[in-house]
């Protein structure tokens, strides 16, 4: 189960962080944030393999960063400057030893 937080409604520039707390196996998963905004497919934001090398979408490099605690189980996405064009539902991702999961979506919006 991965359970999230965070998200809700920032203006344009400004700042806000996701939260995803998970109840599996922790530190030899990959794991990922997602989006999909309105009558868009579901995009990859960010994610860490397990070794912890980083990747970002074109979008959004610069700008947000994906961070982990292997103690308290938690993948983090710190979004910063914040742009109109992010608003969209985000998701966390997990994969571990083939199993997927996701968490249930956080609406963030964008908007002045």
């Amino acid at each position: 189960q991965l359970v999230q937080s965070g998200g809700g409604l920032a203006q344009p520039g400004g700042s806000l962080t996701l939260s995803c707390l998970s109840s599996h196996d922790f530190p030899s998963a990959y794991k990922a944030w997602y989006r999909q905004a309105p009558g868009r497919q579901r995009e990859l934001v960010a994610d860490m393999a397990t070794y912890g090398y980083t990747t970002y979408a074109d979008s959004v490099k610069g700008r947000f960063a994906i961070s982990i605690d292997n103690a308290k189980k938690s993948v983090y996405l710190q979004m910063n400057n914040l742009k109109r064009e992010d608003t969209a539902v985000y998701y966390c991702f997990l994969r571990i030893s083939g199993a997927e999961y996701w968490g249930q979506g956080t609406q963030v919006t964008v908007s002045s």
